[in-house]
């Protein structure tokens, strides 16, 4: 399940409802991750950027790849801004056994830094600034890669 909202997301509801969903889907592990806009470098928070038909392959591969492990990934993003202390990606893996869990959610958190089709910028003083320092080219994305 991939979820894409405007600003920033409600963790509590998103993390309550995906709980609701699979409590009785007989996995033993729930994990996840929720990555908070950490206050630095003078910024007010970020914006984000989304290629939505690559970012639905690429999630649709991560989807295929815990099937073959008996789990789920899910996912939810923030597209524009997100100020700081305030939540901008969550992801949760379910499966049967925590050791599968555990190290799919470590892979699929750094899959998704990799190769998400996902631009980050900076807020800074009432404008968005490309991040480009902090941002890495996404495989085979031809001009996409330089945005």
């Amino acid at each position: 399940m991939l979820e894409l909202y405007q600003g920033s997301l409600k963790v509590e509801d998103i993390l309550s409802r995906w709980y609701k969903k699979y409590r009785d889907k007989n996995y033993g592990a729930f994990i996840s991750f929720v990555g908070i806009v950490r206050e630095e470098d003078s910024i007010d928070g970020l914006s984000f950027d989304i290629y939505e038909p690559i970012l639905n392959k690429w999630f649709q591969e991560w989807q295929e790849e815990a099937k073959k492990r008996g789990a789920v990934v899910l996912m939810a993003h923030a597209r524009g801004d997100v100020y700081i202390h305030e939540s901008s990606y969550i992801s949760a893996v379910l499966s049967p056994k925590r050791k599968v869990a555990l190290k799919l959610i470590d892979e699929f958190v750094e899959g998704f830094k990799a190769n998400a089709p996902i631009w980050k910028y900076d807020l800074l003083q009432g404008k968005r600034v490309y991040a480009k320092e902090r941002s890495l080219k996404l495989p085979n994305s031809g001009i996409l890669s330089n945005l």
